[in-house]
């Protein structure tokens, strides 16, 4: 057995050793290194250069409306305050900061500003609304009652809006027969049917979604009253009530019939449905929280329309409950007519009618986003006190299957 001698070139051979890696000194003068910027909880540096840019800019717009410009009332006050705040934001921002993060805290400051002047606004007219007419609506006969026999001046205890209420309600009622399957309808061809025709009809209904409501009116107004020779009811209200809604049922409709999966359309079709069964029991009723949304959306666009009402149905001071029949009043036309009397008793009476149809359609609008949100996540709101059932387990056929024969 021989044996191999180890080569002696080995043994004064120098390995390699492995790469260490090395952090460079930082020298002891250099200033040290800005903190990251979190994205989560602001730093307190942070939170002091924009809570003291706003107050900084609050005394400079002190300073410019109350000594330097004759720049009275509120309004200028919070113009000039926002512009100085904007501007000593970007100052403080752009002295400690990049630029990246001076246009992140411009456009908050827009953004912010924007949602609070939108909410500012909605907070004011209702507070608005609520202060001037909230006398009449603490008595119960403002709505049990109407102005049948009731003077202008006569006090509150006497008199109430029934007959507007159920104006309102029955001409809305009216009009959501006439547009719901319309607008449904009119979704459905867009979206199921398509071709060049249903792109001119998307035209025609994005078009009609900004129709003024007075062209509306005018619309029936010339074709039902002048040119039939109608007289003007509570059913000519509702056609122009339905002019206006029928657009945005549509709209809103198609948009919701879009979302539903194609995959469902084509599991129908692939088990022999035709396309009218398809649409009907796969495609409707999966996007039926939707379509509730566009109805109730619908529904508060025409609720609160004075212009078609007022060139249709003519005012009436009791209740009737025929919309063929002669005028008949709504909580629009109502509160147009007090409001314009120049009574400061009627005038009363138009706010608190109006505190009840903006509470209603606040209302409608609240049903609507939750309908949205119900839609949005796909299930079902759980009864409280009720546990989930336990999922089944899948049950496995005994049988063979046709391979294994």
């Amino acid at each position: 057995m021989t044996t191999t001698a180890p080569d002696p070139r080995l043994d004064d051979a120098v390995v390699p050793a492995a790469p260490r890696t090395h952090l460079p000194s930082r020298d002891a003068d250099a200033p040290p290194a800005q903190p990251r910027t979190s994205l989560g909880r602001m730093s307190p540096d942070e939170l002091f250069v924009r809570a003291g840019s706003w107050v900084a800019g609050l005394g400079l717009a002190w300073l410019i409306t109350q000594r330097l410009l004759p720049l009275t009332g509120l309004p200028w006050f919070l113009v000039v305050w926002f512009c100085s705040g904007l501007l000593v934001t970007v100052v403080a921002t752009a002295m400690t900061g990049t630029a990246v993060e001076v246009r992140d805290r411009v456009a908050a400051a827009v953004v912010t500003a924007a949602a609070l002047f939108v909410g500012a606004a909605l907070v004011s007219v209702v507070v608005y609304v609520a202060v001037k007419g909230w006398r009449p609506v603490l008595n119960l006969n403002f709505f049990l009652d109407d102005m049948s026999g009731v003077g202008p001046k006569d006090p509150f205890d006497e008199g109430g809006i029934r007959h507007a209420i159920v104006g309102s309600l029955i001409q809305i009622g009216i009009a959501v027969a006439i547009t719901l399957p319309l607008g449904v309808g009119t979704a459905v061809f867009m979206t199921e049917v398509g071709g060049r025709f249903a792109r001119v009809v998307r035209t025609i209904v994005e078009a009609m979604t900004a129709l003024p409501s007075i062209v509306a009116g005018l619309f029936i107004y010339t074709v039902w009253i002048l040119a039939l020779g109608q007289p003007r009811s509570g059913f000519a209200a509702a056609l122009a009530l339905s002019v206006m809604m029928l657009p945005i049922i549509a709209r809103a409709a198609d948009v919701v019939l879009r979302v539903v999966p194609g995959g469902l359309r084509e599991a129908s079709l692939a088990l022999g449905a035709s396309r009218w069964r398809t649409v009907w029991h796969v495609v409707l009723p999966t996007a039926r929280p939707g379509l509730a949304t566009a109805l109730i959306l619908g529904v508060a666009r025409g609720i609160g329309e004075t212009s078609p009402v007022l060139l249709t149905s003519g005012a009436a001071d009791f209740t009737k409950l025929n919309p063929f029949d002669g005028s008949m009043n709504s909580l629009p036309l109502f509160i147009f007519g007090g409001v314009r009397s120049g009574n400061a008793i009627a005038i009363q009476r138009a706010y608190g009618a109006a505190l009840v149809l903006l509470v209603l359609v606040l209302v409608l609008f609240v049903v609507a986003r939750l309908l949205a949100r119900q839609r949005s996540t796909g299930r079902r709101p759980r009864r409280p006190g009720r546990a989930p059932r336990p999922a089944r387990p899948a049950r496995r056929s005994l049988r063979p299957s046709r391979r294994t024969r």
